[in-house]
């Protein structure tokens, strides 16, 4: 869902941990003794998922021209497919020429803009094949006001005066669900389940989560699991811990990707993410996993945001923190298409061949690869290390019985020279990224960083 109308809510999240960082004591990421009661799967946490928007993923904006890009996108190292929406468009009160696809006419049909039911049982066996799965987003919270379920007015919420209302009075292009009515949960359950059984689509991202009760999702999952245990459910929401305990796997880290936003603007200082990061942690289960990344169909293009440098930056955090790294429709080309409004209601492709480029793909190749070769990076703890600059750069281990990473990003666009408190820098060295110089003019723990500039160093723990 369109993210325009939320920006007021995090930018008080801002302001509050803001205040955070001045009043309260920070927690480390291994002193938290909150027990979690969800079991993850081991391949969740070394996962990397890859957000697609079929209408504007190509120009043919189809399901075919996915499944033809399934082996670069393989070969970038992603393994969860999250597609948007995939259902027919409402025509009554759209936005834009062609509408959002989160009005969704029918939950049972697929978009005939984006080909048949054959097409995506193709997509899908063929991801299966590269040993990818694929989820689909279900927006459970609202219809379009042509939906197929307005013949049954009582699925709907209701005015005082008996009319239906959309679930945020900014939505005018859909009408909420009353999950008060057993109906509407029995036939919603329904819908989930006929996707993972008759297409075998390994799971689901639910848009605007928290509008839907929680219980809902609870059960909803039990019997999803009935069908498939392994499952995989993202819930669309930040700060919901509740939705972590029994129904979903991740969800989103909106706070981090809000305070990013206000330390890229030179706003508030770099160390603010750290701030953000432990906020986070303190309120969630142990072992909660996030979902990480800086671009999203919710946010003007990273690029745009941040620069083609900038956003690099911003990307190498996600995929160096713990938590789920994300990718969006050719960021890994560095794609400035629009996103959010207006594309979200037009027809607007990826450029997937544009010029003045860093090497892009080859650079998130080889991180993801690191990410995936070291469980330091997805199993071990975050230390949070401070260093002379911290408004502009931000320094953190990332380590485990084996291995030890030491991460310095440089949030800001203009050169800092610092030193980084480590209680030992011995054995470290910088970790080999595809086309990327080595620093020559960085002796640890001293560092020289460029604007947007990032060092990654690793050494093995000594036994």
């Amino acid at each position: 869902m369109n993210r325009i109308q939320q920006k007021l809510p995090h930018l008080l999240a801002t302001v509050f941990i803001g205040w955070l960082a001045i009043h309260s004591t920070t927690v480390s990421a291994v002193d938290s003794s909150i027990p979690s009661t969800r079991e993850l799967p081991d391949w969740l946490q070394n996962s990397v998922v890859y957000e697609i928007f079929p209408r504007n993923f190509s120009r043919e904006g189809d399901l075919n021209a996915i499944t033809a890009r399934l082996d670069e996108l393989n070969d970038l190292g992603v393994n969860i497919l999250w597609l948007m929406p995939i259902h027919p468009t409402g025509e009554k009160m759209k936005k834009g020429s062609i509408g959002s696809p989160f009005a969704v006419r029918d939950y049972y049909a697929i978009n005939p803009d984006y080909g048949t039911t054959n097409d995506f049982k193709r997509l899908i066996g063929e991801a299966h094949k590269r040993n990818m799965k694929v989820i689909m987003e279900i927006v459970a919270g609202q219809t379009s006001w042509d939906s197929v379920l307005m013949e049954h007015p009582g699925f709907y919420l209701h005015d005082t005066n008996g009319v239906i209302i959309p679930p945020d009075p900014a939505w005018t292009d859909v009408a909420g669900l009353n999950y008060a009515n057993p109906d509407v949960r029995r036939y919603m359950i329904g819908m989930m389940n006929y996707w993972l059984k008759d297409y075998g689509v390994d799971g689901f991202r639910c848009d605007v989560s928290p509008t839907v009760p929680v219980d809902f999702w609870e059960e909803a999952r039990t019997e999803l699991e009935k069908i498939n245990s392994q499952v995989i459910i993202l819930a669309d929401a930040g700060a919901k811990p509740a939705l972590l305990d029994k129904a979903f796997d991740v969800d989103s880290s909106w706070a981090l990707v809000s305070m990013l936003d206000t330390v890229m603007s030179s706003v508030e200082p770099a160390y603010y993410i750290k701030e953000s990061w432990e906020h986070t942690y303190q309120q969630f289960p142990k072992g909660a996993l996030h979902l990480r990344f800086s671009d999203s169909h919710d946010e003007t293009r990273a690029v745009a945001r941040y620069g083609m440098d900038g956003a690099l930056a911003a990307q190498v955090l996600m995929l160096t923190l713990d938590g789920v790294p994300l990718f969006y429709n050719g960021m890994e080309v560095g794609d400035a298409t629009e996103s959010t409004d207006p594309a979200l209601f037009e027809k607007m492709p990826v450029f997937w061949h544009p010029g003045g480029r860093p090497p892009l793909r080859d650079i998130y190749r080889d991180l993801i690869k690191l990410r995936k070769q070291y469980p330091a990076f997805y199993n071990g703890d975050v230390l949070w290390l401070q260093n002379t600059a911290p408004g502009e750069i931000v320094s953190f281990l990332r380590q485990d019985a084996k291995d030890e990473f030491l991460v310095l990003i440089n949030l800001s666009s203009r050169r800092v020279t610092g030193s980084v408190e480590l209680p030992d820098e011995k054995g470290f060295e910088p970790v080999n990224i595809t086309r990327m110089t080595k620093p020559v003019d960085t002796l640890l723990p001293d560092f020289s960083l460029a604007g947007y500039g990032w060092l990654i160093c690793h050494r093995p723990v000594s036994k």
